[in-house]
């Protein structure tokens, strides 16, 4: 199956059931042990990248994109701070209970700006573009695409997250452990380090921070670039 249909894939799958599922894991409400594990995965990566900016002591001169942002996990807590945030999805769903979640936190705030648009449609220049969890959905070749458009977008910085193609996760995804169970709906695309590394430097960006998140069923790598 092509890039385009993987696209097609995770928009209708994350305006269905995917947004129940998703919407239950990055909430606070009751979920099964396999999707509590994954939460608190995700929100070790999203709490790694807000301490990264936090620390820098400069958010609120921030024009951020958080490109692929789900339902604002990270877009609110930075708008909070004092960033201006651009917050987009390719899933309607997510967006509106982004917004839903925006207004219980910041009532009378216009930032963060919610918007559904898929990542090739992005346009604009922002400070730090950050794309968190997305790329696992894409082959290489359209990773490749991706991050060079969002390169295109950072004035100064870019954060990715992708699952990690190394020999272990490779077998974990063979034997159908990496993301287990029956609601398993898209495609989980590993990524080799040196081939996200190598992109990033092609459009002019150089490795300044790295993390890994691993638990149980979730694995993140963690890059941020800034401009040479």
């Amino acid at each position: 199956m092509n890039a385009a249909d993987d696209k097609t894939i995770v928009r209708e799958y994350f305006n269905s059931t995917g947004f129940d599922r998703w919407k239950r894991i990055y909430g606070d409400g009751e979920v099964n042990k396999v999707q509590l594990d994954i939460r608190n995965g995700h929100q070790q990566t999203v709490d790694t990248v807000f301490g990264w900016l936090k620390a820098d002591n400069n958010l609120p001169e921030l024009s951020i994109c958080d490109a692929g942002c789900g339902v604002g996990s990270l877009s609110i807590p930075l708008a909070v701070d004092g960033a201006k945030v651009y917050a987009t999805d390719i899933s309607e769903k997510m967006v509106e209970e982004g917004k839903d979640r925006s207004k219980q936190t910041l009532p009378n705030a216009e930032n963060p700006t919610f918007a559904v648009q898929d990542l090739e449609s992005l346009s604009g220049t922002y400070h730090t573009v950050i794309c968190l969890d997305v790329l696992i959905h894409y082959p290489q070749e359209k990773a490749d695409e991706m991050i060079s458009h969002l390169c295109s977008l950072a004035q100064s910085r870019i954060i990715l997250s992708f699952a990690p193609k190394t020999c272990a996760l490779s077998i974990l995804k063979k034997i159908g452990s990496f993301f287990p169970g029956p609601s398993k709906a898209t495609r989980a695309y590993l990524h080799r380090e040196a081939d996200v590394v190598r992109i990033l430097e092609s459009n002019g960006f150089t490795l300044q921070r790295q993390s890994m998140t691993r638990t149980r069923f979730y694995f993140s790598r963690l890059l941020e670039a800034t401009r040479k």
